[in-house]
């Protein structure tokens, strides 16, 4: 088995169009970008930057397919170890040369950074040993076939042995360590506020066209909306869908979007056998035990969600209901698992055969500046699991603060979002699996759901080299852990942009916001 590449551009030739001597592209993302440390934490806003700053062993293009990085070619040598080829007179933004050993020494770190809150540590455990055969080779073993690795190195991003030695991720927020190989370098970064890059005129690939990027970061969506429109920014991502009617009417903007691979969701507290600590009896008392862990009171929850009437009135129609994590085309997509159907009657009879004829009293939290609308689409589902009896209150909270606490356990149910490379292993891995540190697996399942039947079909799913065999084994356990309500899916985002019209965009299915990916109109 093997897989060559050849290097691929990332962008095609460049028309100068008015403004035709800007050099420096203001751009104002939508979500915080929380740290600058590549390994620090799985969000897709930290993975955007970085991905301007360092790179990969294995890149990957708009549709989310494979292209060659800091490799050049990849296979398997034996049934369980894959050889990379790595690509010579690559420097890192300080002069120091790329070498296999810097590969080894970003394996090493990559599990072990300190109070990680969504570790990458999944996709380096599986490796084995770390054989540097020269300079410029370098040979992975595993614990058996693992056709998935290439995969897996797209999520790791590659440091410097000689700089990142002993920098911490305080570090690479003062800008001290953001040393990367990348398109860009770090010039200045105000966390939670902005970063200003230049162009790292050295980078091995094709060279972006703005010397200078700045990066701001405006969480508020009416205030990045109307940044765009007096001209103070010339690019946003996360466009509100209030606004996309009106935007799309403006002949001064320019739109770019693409249906994504975030799947926005609820988790619940599985764990608790005993009382949860957002749920109680409607007199609120707490009840002796968790309804949550109970598959008929997870279905009702599910069932009295209308997704459609969340993507009509509160998305604008820029997402689409989904019972699962991917859409349509992709690699283990589940043909015959829809959306689930909104039946309000079916979950009030559902609440009554789990002894719950009543219902009870939930509080659901979320973010409230994260995704798109989502403090507007917990109050939906808050009003809606209400009609059914289960009263709802609802709390929106920032989300460095929701998402701290997310991670402690400390809700009973909460919205949150996931978005996915194109294969089913990916979430399964990091929002499904039985959390083990050891395997780096769970890292993101923040509700703690555990299926020892999951587990076991993911392990022979991540073991199968033929990818037709692969792929049934990974709907099999995807579909056992939606059936069992491990998550409650709710839609899967489009992802837009908007731009003034000197400008275009390369729109991407991983939601990343690049400077690299915005080029002046022909």
């Amino acid at each position: 088995m093997a897989w060559k590449g050849v290097a691929l551009a990332l962008a095609g030739a460049i028309g100068l169009s008015a403004p035709a001597t800007a050099q420096t592209l203001t751009m104002a993302v939508g979500a915080p970008v929380t740290s600058l440390d590549p390994h620090f934490h799985q969000l897709s806003p930290n993975n955007a930057v970085a991905a301007m700053v360092f790179d990969r062993l294995v890149n990957t293009d708009g549709q989310a397919r494979q292209v060659p990085g800091l490799a050049e070619s990849w296979s398997t040598v034996a049934p369980d170890t894959w050889e990379f080829k790595l690509r010579r007179g690559v420097r890192f933004h300080n002069g120091n040369e790329f070498t296999a050993e810097d590969v080894a020494f970003t394996f090493r770190r990559v599990p072990n950074v300190p109070n990680s809150p969504s570790s990458f540590a999944a996709f380096v455990r599986p490796i084995r040993e770390v054989q540097v055969v020269d300079s410029h080779t370098i040979r992975l073993r595993t614990d058996g076939p693992y056709p998935l690795l290439p995969q897996d190195m797209t999520n790791v991003y590659i440091l410097d042995r000689e700089t990142h030695e002993n920098a911490t991720t305080e570090d690479f927020n003062a800008g001290r360590a953001a040393v990367g190989t990348g398109p860009f370098r770090v010039v200045s970064h105000r966390l939670g506020d902005r970063i200003e890059f230049e162009r790292n005129d050295e980078y091995f690939g094709d060279k972006p066209h703005w010397q200078r990027v700045n990066y701001r970061m405006i969480v508020n969506d009416s205030a990045r909306t109307a940044a765009l429109l007096a001209g103070d920014v010339e690019f946003i991502d996360q466009v509100p869908t209030a606004d996309l009617a009106r935007l799309r009417r403006d002949d001064r903007l320019y739109m770019s979007e693409v249906t994504g691979l975030r799947i926005i969701y609820l988790s619940l507290d599985h764990p608790r056998e005993e009382a949860s600590p957002f749920v109680t009896d409607n007199n609120g008392q707490p009840l002796p035990r968790n309804p949550l862990r109970d598959l008929r009171v997870r279905r009702a929850l599910s069932m009295a969600i209308d997704r459609q009437a969340i993507v009509d009135r509160v998305m604008e129609g820029a997402a689409t209901p989904s019972g699962q994590f991917f859409p349509p085309g992709i690699f283990s997509y589940v043909p015959d698992l829809p959306a689930p159907r909104f039946d309000a009657e079916g979950a009030r009879r559902l609440l009554a055969e789990a002894g719950f004829p009543q219902g009870f009293r939930i509080t659901l939290h979320g973010p409230n500046d994260r995704y798109p609308n989502d403090g507007r689409i917990i109050q939906a589902i808050g009003q809606m699991w209400t009609r059914i009896g289960v009263r709802t209150a609802v709390e929106a909270q920032p989300w460095t603060t929701f998402v701290a606490r997310a991670g402690r356990q400390e809700f009973s149910a909460f919205l949150i979002g996931w978005g996915s490379n194109p294969e089913g292993s990916h979430p399964l891995r990091n929002l499904i699996a039985t959390f083990n540190r050891d395997r780096g697996w769970g890292a993101s399942n923040r509700g703690r759901y555990s299926n020892p039947e999951v587990d076991a079909l993911l392990i022979q799913a991540l073991g199968t080299i033929n990818d037709g065999e692969r792929e049934q084994i990974l709907i099999r356990a995807q579909r056992m852990a939606l059936e069992d309500v491990a998550i409650i899916p709710l839609h899967i985002q489009t992802n837009i942009w908007a731009m003034r019209n000197h400008l275009r965009h390369d729109s991407r299915a991983d939601e990343l916001t690049r400077a690299q990916d915005v080029k002046p109109a022909r």
